[in-house]
């Protein structure tokens, strides 16, 4: 199955949301792409950062550099990543050092200075183009060897983003978090829109703030919030966290306290909820720990405390105490987050 990619359109046309996502979209597609096979990726030699290295069937080592941009230094960087892996030569029981080395350029556009720096080098280094074709309701990225005119498509796994739904009270999401939106399917869309819209609409004091390229929060200030949205670009996941009761605060006479819990979803439903008191935490559902080798795994014990690795299921959480009665609904937990918000402010 082919991996999906967030896009964000520019006038009439496509293009990647930024490096970062067209470098994840060509490592997870390179074999069914280009016929490689990928090595590593991000490998530091020397104090440089090579993009992508990957082999052929001859274990011939082919070094992959990505621009989402044009860029005039391409050559030159991919010449300083050959010299340095040549100097080193790691991973020698992988590649076949006696085969020339191969360079590969991915860019939108190539800047006249590539051209240039390319007639005059001895290496072998090959110029490829990328396009973002949108046909009909379908995405592919199309590549094109600027020395052959060969071309290759495959297509992008993409949900172009339904705005039209927003209300006009609601300033328009900012494009960092249409960005994420492109890599979720259609219904997460929508339920991530309105929970945006719900939080927003609830009371004016409650504002949107980009806290980094990776999480946007809502509240008031960092001391008040009441939502945040975090995208995780390895996995290109949009994860929720809203500030409900934690759950071992929820057991017996204990004092309610307000945490910062993650939400295990499925559309607009939600299946479990953990405290993780920053960060992504190292929760998992008990499925994706059974997809870890069992003499990987650490020796998992449910609880509800904020050290369990397990979240805890829904039905649950809205057990512990009759304060927190909800149904499994993305809206439902809302509801809860903004009232226990206002009791907060």
């Amino acid at each position: 199955m082919l991996a999906g990619a967030a896009l964000r359109k520019t006038g009439s046309s496509w293009e990647f949301a930024s490096e970062a996502a067209l470098e994840d979209f060509v490592w997870d597609n390179l074999q069914q792409l280009s016929g490689l096979i990928p090595l590593k990726r991000q490998y530091a030699v020397k104090g440089e950062i090579c993009d992508i290295l990957a082999l052929n069937e001859t274990r011939q080592l082919v070094i992959l550099e990505l621009k989402n941009t044009q860029d005039r230094y391409v050559v030159q960087q991919l010449t300083r990543y050959y010299d340095n892996l040549l100097d080193d030569k790691p991973f020698p029981e992988q590649i076949d050092y006696s085969q020339p080395v191969r360079l590969l350029a991915i860019a939108p556009s190539f800047h006249r200075h590539n051209l240039i720096d390319r007639k005059h080098t001895k290496l072998i280094v090959d110029f490829l183009l990328f396009t973002v074709a949108q046909i009909n309701q379908d995405f592919h990225l199309q590549l094109q060897d600027t020395d052959t005119n060969q071309t290759w498509s495959i297509p992008i796994t993409y949900q172009e983003l339904d705005i039209s739904t927003v209300s006009s009270n609601i300033p328009e999401p900012p494009q960092l978090l249409l960005d994420w939106l492109g890599a979720c399917t259609g219904e997460e869309q929508q339920a991530i829109l309105r929970l945006r819209e719900k939080v927003l609409g609830f009371d004016e004091r409650i504002k949107e703030e980009i806290e980094s390229r990776n999480t946007i929060r809502y509240g008031r200030g960092k001391a008040k919030p009441v939502a945040e949205l975090c995208y995780q670009s390895k996995t290109r996941q949009l994860i929720i966290f809203l500030w409900l009761p934690v759950p071992s605060s929820l057991f017996g006479n204990s004092k309610e306290v307000i945490g910062r819990i993650r939400l295990w979803t499925d559309g607009a439903s939600v299946t479990d909820v953990g405290h993780v008191p920053e960060g992504l935490g190292k929760m998992k559902l008990q499925s994706q720990w059974d997809a870890v080798p069992r003499e990987k795994r650490p020796h998992l014990m449910q609880s509800l405390s904020y050290k369990s690795l397990i979240p805890v299921p829904i039905n649950w959480y809205s057990n512990l105490r009759d304060t927190c009665k909800i149904s499994n609904s993305l809206e439902s937990l809302i509801d809860l987050a903004l009232f226990k918000w206002l009791a907060r402010t």
